[in-house]
């Protein structure tokens, strides 16, 4: 919220409303054209971060669907000699160039953000139900706040999902088609 009002004090609300890389043009107008360099890099580095997180887990849960048989069961296979899931980075990496093709960054962004949004306010609605409807399970953590901070989440959540489907809607539609594409897989595996 403090970077929200540094944005609002450094630019007039019509300039924050007409760019959609509003740290850049902040930046910018407080240190010139080398801010804005020097905050391409900063997310330049972050997204280098994010990769190689997705990149190292992306694969490995792939890898144990197949091996608990809800996906192919190639994608299983464990390279030899470095004892990593080859044929699930191979997967990965052929889906993550498909994707590459299909839009800008932007849009990709927008497709991922959506969808994600939605299993993370679900994730929040399933901490709530859970401890209703089993009480019984062990819980070797707290949730800060129950139930009133996983409920804000999940209507945060929510809110920001319903802005990118209505502000929009033709980036943000795609992240549900793939998931409904899934559906039958998902359907076909389970039986």
């Amino acid at each position: 919220m403090l970077t929200n009002v540094a944005y609002l004090h450094v630019l007039p609300i019509d300039q924050i409303a007409a760019t959609d890389k509003i740290a850049a043009t902040v930046a910018k107008a407080i240190l010139g054209p080398i801010g804005n360099r020097l905050v391409s890099f900063a997310i330049l580095i972050s997204t280098f971060g994010c990769l190689n997180g997705l990149i190292l887990s992306g694969p490995r849960v792939y890898y144990a669907m197949a091996k608990d048989k809800l996906f192919f069961s190639a994608v299983a296979q464990v390279h030899p000699k470095y004892h990593t899931p080859v044929k699930s980075l191979g997967a990965q990496a052929i889906w993550a160039s498909l994707l590459t093709l299909s839009g800008t960054y932007s849009q990709l962004l927008t497709y991922v953000i959506s969808a994600a949004l939605l299993f993370y306010a679900l994730t929040g609605c399933a901490v709530i139900v859970l401890r209703r409807v089993r009480p019984d399970l062990p819980r070797p953590y707290q949730t800060i706040g129950y139930p009133y901070l996983p409920l804000l989440y999940v209507m945060m959540a929510a809110v920001v999902l319903s802005c990118n489907l209505i502000g929009d809607p033709k980036n943000s539609w795609p992240g549900f088609i793939i998931i409904g594409i899934g559906l039958p897989a998902y359907a076909y595996w389970k039986r």
